[in-house]
């Protein structure tokens, strides 16, 4: 595990390695988003990825670079569910033994679809186990490689293609809106827009009772979660920005936004009615903001990312009907 944050170079060099494996998910435009925010926006619509979520990115990056002997004793990650089902995949099509430590109550279908992948799911309570803990006795026990969900080198180049391409596909907006909770991806879009030299602010956007992106980015030090904080958005959760992710987003972030899981929610239901997708909590949090008006009005072009796709029926359902009940019309 590479324990240096990573380079623009390891991006690309992500991008190389993923031709042919991930999704180029395309670029979507909506006249009428447009018209609402009065913005040009651009969206990245990760739900549409493999495993439905950026996820496969990093851990294919990861997983593809063991070696033999590493591939032979397996790989063991802990997650809420979309890493998971990313290294799941991923380890499936390296043919990699896989374990994943998963809180009892994610996702149903996050845990359905990891173990239909392949992989052994070990459950431990999020609220009194330390799943780190369990991940590395588990490795002291039987052996393998530790794949971090977010605080590593490999990972995050490999979550930067996201914002690679978007940059690659539209012209840089000046904004771009990115999902946060250990941090990988935000970082490694910024990465990104550094190493092309793009005239785009890239903002954390986070549940409003996880915030802690945003605090730290204001204060200048790793703030932490409260303990016994909640939010509907189970794939943002991380208590505190990741060591490495931390030192890119510090040094290149023009800042963090929060959103609560109201807004969430109708984020969630004008996705689906208007641009016909389905995003988890933590996939919609990009969106919320922008239709919140949580974006500076100076920035009039706006790309952003949605993360995820993974939503339980109850959790969506209780989205359509947020929407309906709301007095909001969008």
């Amino acid at each position: 595990m590479e324990t240096h944050p990573p380079s623009f170079s390891e991006v690309e060099r992500a991008a190389q390695r993923l031709a042919g494996h991930v999704v180029r998910t395309p670029l979507l435009y909506s006249p009428q988003l447009n018209a609402l925010t009065g913005r040009q926006v651009v969206i990245k619509p990760e739900c549409l990825q493999h495993t439905g979520s950026f996820k496969f990115r990093g851990a294919f990056n990861r997983l593809c670079q063991l070696t033999a002997q590493q591939r032979a004793a397996g790989v063991v990650a802990w997650s809420s569910g979309n890493h998971a089902q990313g290294v799941a995949l991923a380890a499936q099509l390296l043919n990699i033994p896989a374990r994943i430590v998963m809180p009892a109550d994610a996702p149903q279908i996050k845990t359905r679809n990891t173990q239909a992948l392949g992989a052994e799911v070990v459950a431990y309570d999020r609220y009194s186990e330390d799943r780190e803990a369990i991940a590395r006795d588990l490795v002291a026990r039987d052996g393998g490689t530790i794949v971090p969900s977010y605080d590593d080198a490999d990972i995050i180049a490999g979550q930067g293609t996201v914002g690679l391409e978007l940059l690659q596909d539209a012209e840089p907006p000046d904004a771009m809106l990115v999902c946060c909770s250990g941090g990988g991806l935000v970082a490694g879009c910024a990465l990104a827009v550094e190493g092309l030299q793009a005239n785009t602010a890239v903002f954390a956007v986070e549940p409003l009772e996880f915030n802690d992106h945003q605090r730290s980015l204001h204060n200048g030090v790793r703030e932490r979660i409260e303990p016994g904080s909640t939010s509907i958005c189970d794939a943002l959760l991380a208590p505190t920005p990741g060591e490495l992710t931390f030192a890119i987003n510090q040094r290149l972030l023009a800042g963090g936004l929060a959103v609560s899981d109201e807004e969430v929610l109708l984020a969630m239901a004008f996705a689906f009615e208007h641009l016909k997708l389905v995003l988890e909590p933590g996939g919609a949090v990009a969106l919320a903001a922008l239709l919140s008006g949580k974006v500076p009005d100076h920035y009039r072009s706006v790309g952003i990312v949605l993360s995820g796709g993974n939503v339980d029926p109850a959790v969506f359902a209780a989205a359509i009907n947020a929407d309906s009940n709301s007095q909001k019309t969008f």
